[in-house]
């Protein structure tokens, strides 16, 4: 068994995210194994994608429980039992308690496909579409009591065409996510972040020229 870190990814749906992750770790990019995945819905893609990978799948269907918080407690149990030292939220489609975050305090990440603190809750892309912005992208943070409130570790920019569909611009955000969900992973495990306040800061990381850019470019 490998002597890496060992992660959990939680999934909802077709994990591509998941995949980054998986295809990053056997790459050797991220310094950890993914160690469990654990899906609320049975036909989750995302867990024959796992299972392709020999790493463990887990279905904890939130159907079965009365309350929230017994489901954030079963996942915890099913968490703590793969010994997991980071918890990873790729397309998981459930609002977690305080059960859950209490459990892992700065411990668990999440992806959003917007610029946040723009557009939080469901379907970045279709708001970003809607106000009319010039740019949208992808944001990992850590997860708070909030929806999509957390500190921010990464974010990518893409700029919004005038014949963007919401398909079209999700696309564009999915493929930066797939770069910057390893890349908060790495930072994390690497022992390189830190928050103070709301800010994350990120130990020795370089700073980006400073750049402009204008959308549309007339």
């Amino acid at each position: 068994m490998s002597d890496r870190p060992s992660i959990a990814v939680l999934v909802s749906g077709s994990g591509s995210n998941l995949q980054a992750i998986i295809d990053a770790s056997e790459r050797g990019e991220i310094p950890c194994r993914v160690g469990v995945v654990i899906s609320n819905k049975a036909d989750a893609y995302g867990l024959t994608r796992a299972r392709k990978h020999g790493i463990p799948a887990e279905v904890v269907d939130h159907r079965g429980f009365g309350r929230r918080e017994d489901f954030d407690a079963r996942l915890v149990e099913v968490i703590r039992t793969s010994g997991a030292s980071l918890v990873c939220l790729a397309g998981f489609m459930r609002v977690v308690t305080p059960v859950f975050l209490r459990a892992f305090p700065h411990r668990i990440l999440n992806i959003h496909p917007a610029l946040l603190p723009s557009f939080p809750g469901t379907h970045g892309p279709r708001q970003a579409l809607e106000y009319g912005v010039r740019f949208s992208g992808c944001t990992v943070h850590f997860l708070d009591e909030g929806v999509d409130t957390g500190p921010i570790i990464v974010q990518a920019v893409v700029p919004v065409y005038e014949d963007d569909t919401e398909d079209s611009l999700a696309a564009r955000i999915l493929a930066e996510e797939h770069r910057i969900y390893p890349m908060a992973i790495r930072l994390f495990l690497e022992g390189k972040l830190g928050v103070r306040g709301r800010r994350v800061l990120a130990k020795g990381a370089g700073r980006i020229p400073a750049f402009s850019c204008r959308n549309p470019d007339a």
